[in-house]
């Protein structure tokens, strides 16, 4: 048929370079931190591993501590090898007791 284009080619989504995540630090991580919250820039492929490896970096601290800490992707507890997507929120809670 004269005049007819074939339909446009579907690409897949191309996935980011890289992912933003925003980190959250509670209690006594926060003072082991120097601050409450933190934002990150991270490989788009990266877990709740690769960005405590990340931070750990700054505060190697938190390497020490990481074995002991919850984590929470969104507002539901995950564990360290959770992904992380972009503009995923992280949240690191260190263990409490209280009586």
């Amino acid at each position: 048929m004269a005049g007819t284009k074939p339909p446009p080619s579907a690409s897949p989504p191309v996935a980011p370079a890289a992912i933003s995540v925003r980190v959250l630090f509670f209690a006594s991580l926060a003072d082991l931190m120097g601050e409450r919250r933190r934002r990150l820039q991270l490989p788009a492929d990266s877990t709740i591993a690769d960005a405590l490896r990340d931070m750990a970096n700054d505060v190697p601290e938190l390497a020490v501590r990481a074995p002991h800490v919850s984590f929470a992707v969104n507002e539901a507890f995950v564990s360290a090898d959770a992904p992380l997507s972009d503009g995923d929120e992280l949240a690191l809670i260190p263990p409490v007791s209280g009586g």
